[in-house]
């Protein structure tokens, strides 16, 4: 039987340009790859609520400055890491305008960049699919 972790994977877009962060060498799991804001939805929580508790937690950007442009269908992607494994992703979309970013401990850089452009980096498994469905 394949278990499955849900998870929130978002991206934040100010004008043209897509947040990415790179993974910290301090983070469990794949280290140093690029990706969108991501955390485990815990029991009872909503993915949105994870999803704004997630970019407070690892940017420093608080929910009203934010804005919600759009929630994709959750995805499944098995996990590279573990056998009968998979992530239930929860996908979302904000807007943010010139925002002051503060990393936390599990990035170690972020970079603002062309959605198109997200094929040039490496990056957690199937990044570029979630955040295409997104646009």
């Amino acid at each position: 039987m394949t278990r499955a972790t849900k998870i929130i994977t978002c991206f934040l877009r100010n004008g043209d340009k897509i947040l990415i962060l790179k993974r910290s060498e301090k983070v469990k799991s794949m280290k140093g790859l690029w990706a969108g804001i991501s955390g485990i939805i815990e029991k009872n929580e909503s993915p949105l609520s994870r999803a704004k508790i997630e970019i407070f937690e690892e940017l420093g950007i608080n929910h009203e400055q934010i804005e919600l442009v759009k929630e994709a269908e959750e995805m499944r992607i098995l996990s590279p890491q573990y056998e009968d494994h998979e992530w239930e992703i929860y996908p979302f979309l904000f807007n943010v305008e010139n925002p002051k970013i503060k990393l936390n401990w599990e990035n170690s850089e972020y970079k603002w960049i062309k959605a198109e452009e997200i094929s040039h980096f490496e990056t957690v498994p199937s990044l570029e699919k979630v955040l295409f469905n997104l646009l």
